[in-house]
């Protein structure tokens, strides 16, 4: 594909803005400056834009590590959400596979393929999903078998699917639920009395929050983290 096709592909603009990018030599390519709008773009080529990765259309799939305040909708009147935090082309097109509250943080999945996200959040599906979470009381060992058995959840009949419960302090454990209810993890510590005063999501299925991610910074899936929702 030629360079400025390439290049209004990708950035939805027109051939003759492409040439002005190309001329003001805000274009590189394999690292180097690129005026020639002719030249022949390939996979295996790296594109930048004002320091931008480019790439050809396709799936595309995050990790980010959430920080507290930003919430998972493109638009919100009153907080920021965690679109400005990506340095991509067409951040829009992205939606959140599994959302998290304004004030969770951890591990949030990005992406433009639908059919994966629905892999993932469909309730006909069981896909794990692992918290952090610090809480107001002191946590009893009862907790453990009360979250496997399920709980009973505010203004529903039936019980929650069965969560695992590992405590590893006083006021401090890892929770796992197969399930995405609203403010679930939340709900569940309310009705066995106690109050979640600090949510970290760690885990979706098989993969992992990056721990080289900072909070509010991103990175591409691998193929396997990819694939594995596929299983």
């Amino acid at each position: 594909m030629r360079l400025d096709k390439f290049l209004g592909t990708t950035l939805g603009i027109t051939r003759r803005e492409a040439g002005k990018l190309l001329r003001d030599k805000m274009i590189e390519v394999n690292g180097s400056v690129v005026k020639s709008a002719s030249m022949q773009i390939t996979d295996d080529c790296d594109v930048e834009f004002n320091g931008r990765s480019l790439a050809l259309t396709g799936p595309q799939y995050y990790m980010l590590n959430k920080p507290e305040g930003f919430v998972c909708s493109h638009v919100d009147d009153h907080n920021p959400t965690v679109f400005v935090l990506l340095d991509i082309v067409s951040p829009e097109k992205l939606h959140v596979a599994g959302r998290l509250d304004g004030d969770t943080t951890g591990l949030v999945l990005l992406t433009d393929d639908g059919q994966w996200s629905h892999r993932i959040t469909s309730p006909r599906r069981v896909c794990e999903k692992t918290y952090y979470v610090e809480v107001a009381d002191p946590l009893d060992e009862s907790a453990i078998e009360l979250f496997a058995n399920g709980v009973e959840l505010r203004g529903e009949k039936d019980l929650t699917r069965p969560a695992k419960l590992e405590i590893v302090g006083e006021r401090e454990a890892f929770i796992t639920i197969t399930e995405g209810k609203y403010h679930q993890v939340k709900r569940m510590f309310a009705a066995i009395g106690n109050k979640v005063e600090a949510l970290h999501r760690d885990r979706i299925g098989a993969v992992e929050l990056d721990e080289d991610l900072e909070p509010g910074e991103y990175r591409k899936l691998t193929p396997e983290e990819v694939v594995s929702f596929n299983k």
